[in-house]
């Protein structure tokens, strides 16, 4: 029942696999905001996705309002080994490629003051899927962590200029990793080691929405950690007789394995300026609390291993943003913006398990009122890390790993539906 519920999950939110920029947190879920690279993300609220980006702006939408997007990812992100690498075998292909993304939004308003709404999207997570003979084998061949929100929210307009909401974010968390591990003996080939686990964790998203006139407004967003507290006992396979008894000696066959990640609290801080009748401008400052995200890499890095984990170190990141908006009168709307997020780590904490870096995304996005009821959005988004460099030493096992991630991009291209009821 869980991997049923698990599998709707990901198909209702078709929940993205990949990203770089700052941490694993997204920004693109399949919504306009996309076109303007994230600017205005918590004061914007001009559709459903509102009960993501800021539940306070449910009370800016005054009929039933829903909002389905889906999008398609493209990560470029391959590894080249240099010389230093210990043990040999390329640079394992390009771990992501292609991987779909999106989200359904919805809002009810109840009453004058009061609106209700609820969301089902995946904003974070990544997914590796190196070639299993590559030279980081021994660090990772195949690697997941996702999690698909589920919203629940409430909005209430206290009055004409403040607004206040709330959401309870039901998170469902997916976690798989595969390494190799080195039985070292040239006549035998890799054994491996697996662990899965998919759990449940809660918090809480809250919002505030002020417009002190009909041009400008200010929105200020908060959402709590939430806990995945995955664990599992490990799963070898083809491991040689004096590994494996290496192994039993130190109690680690079949000693179950706290795998639990932290996803960070945030805050978002935007503003939307229109300027006149058709240019709005719209910005973000923000941060993200990934010092306390706990993620470990999974592997034996010794022959005389006394745990099959390792501590990565990760650090808080800040986000800046800055878009505009431009409406026309036939019905068009057209968007851009830039955006940049610092990186969760040093260049000598990156891991081939967690590849991450800071990046600058550029977006452009069109919007077409079809009817009066139905609106069709389009965007595109560069996200672009540059070149991710890597050196780790993890001993005898595991060997060393140097080379860099040249050029690495993320490429994102989204339709969404807007349906006024």
């Amino acid at each position: 029942m869980r991997r049923l519920i698990a599998v709707v999950l990901v198909v209702l939110a078709l929940s993205s696999s990949a990203v770089r920029a700052g941490g694993l947190l997204l920004y693109e879920v399949g919504t306009p905001d996309m076109g303007l690279a994230s600017a205005g993300w918590a004061a914007r609220a001009d559709d459903a996705a509102t009960v993501l980006t800021n539940p306070a702006g449910m009370t800016r939408l005054d009929k039933n309002d829903f909002l389905f997007g889906l999008q398609a990812l493209y990560a470029d992100l391959e590894f080249s080994p240099d010389d230093r690498t210990t043990y040999p075998g390329g640079g394992g292909g390009n771990p992501v490629g292609w991987f779909p993304g999106g989200g359904l939004y919805y809002v009810n308003p109840t009453s004058d003051r009061v609106r209700l709404g609820i969301a089902v999207a995946g904003n974070f997570g990544l997914g590796l899927d190196y070639e299993d003979d590559w030279s980081g084998r021994y660090y990772v061949q195949d690697g997941t962590l996702l999690g698909v929100s589920v919203l629940p929210s409430i909005a209430w307009k206290v009055n004409d200029t403040f607004s206040i909401g709330a959401a309870l974010n039901a998170m469902y968390g997916i976690f798989e990793t595969k390494v190799a591990v080195n039985n070292l003996n040239p006549s035998l080939a890799d054994g491996s080691l697996k662990l899965e686990d998919d759990v449940w964790g809660f918090g809480g998203n809250i919002g505030f929405l002020l417009e002190p006139n009909d041009k400008t407004r200010f929105g200020l967003t908060y959402t709590s950690p939430v806990a995945l507290d995955f664990q599992d006992v490990p799963q070898f396979e083809g491991l040689a007789p004096g590994t494996s008894a290496i192994l039993e000696s130190r109690g680690l066959l079949d000693a179950g394995i706290d795998l639990s990640v932290t996803v960070p609290q945030t805050v978002m801080a935007s503003f939307v300026h229109r300027l006149n009748g058709r240019w709005s401008l719209l910005g973000n400052v923000g941060w993200q609390d990934w010092s306390q995200f706990g993620k470990v890499d999974v592997l034996i890095a010794t022959d005389d291993p006394s745990s099959l984990t390792v501590d990565q170190n990760f650090k808080d990141t800040w986000h800046a943003a800055l878009g505009a908006e431009l409406n026309e009168a036939a019905g068009w709307s057209w968007s851009f913006g830039a955006a940049y997020d610092s990186s969760c780590v040093e260049d000598g904490d990156r891991t081939p398990t967690l590849p991450l870096g800071e990046a600058w995304r550029f977006g452009f996005g069109a919007r077409r009122k079809l009817s009066e009821k139905l609106d069709l959005g389009l965007a595109y988004e560069l996200a672009w890390g540059g070149t991710l460099s890597v050196d780790q030493e993890r001993g005898p096992l595991s060997g060393r790993l140097a080379g860099a991630y040249a050029d690495t991009a993320m490429h994102f291209l989204s339709g969404s539906l807007r349906w006024k009821l």
